[in-house]
């Protein structure tokens, strides 16, 4: 889902993502952060297996910074957003939220991630495929 550029991706909380305190657990921001930009090229007509197999890429994240300011709780209803802010011929960089209830709740975890494409046999970065370039010109 798409609002005005930012891509946005809804998540429930479920008992296994709190931990003892009943509060999300700090890893399963970065899950949830990978599965907003997972979808995030699906919506862009991009399949990760196809792109494997059609031209041995991987993506792979190569910096990030988060930053923890509310915390969410079993059975919250979340957004999840994907935009990206920078690109290189390698590399694209995206600003993540994640917010409770919608984009206009409150603010609960903000990150930066950088990931770079990849060839999968030799683990070395190469350009991001054309497809993507093309595509997110067009956003």
């Amino acid at each position: 889902m798409d609002q005005g550029g930012i891509f946005t991706w809804p998540v429930r909380v479920y008992y296994d993502d709190t931990d003892l305190g009943g509060i999300v657990y700090h890893g399963n921001y970065l899950r949830m952060m990978e599965h907003a930009r997972t979808e995030w090229l699906r919506d862009l007509g991009i399949d990760q297996d196809e792109l494997l197999a059609r031209e041995g890429k991987v993506f792979a994240v190569v910096d990030l910074a988060v930053e923890f300011h509310k915390p969410a709780v079993f059975n919250d209803r979340l957004v999840v957003t994907a935009e990206v802010v920078e690109t290189t011929p390698v590399t694209f960089t995206f600003r993540q939220g994640v917010y409770r209830g919608s984009l206009s709740g409150e603010l609960l975890c903000t990150g930066r991630v950088r990931a770079a494409c990849m060839k999968r046999e030799t683990q070395r970065p190469v350009r991001l495929p054309e497809l993507l370039r093309r595509r997110m010109q067009e956003c």
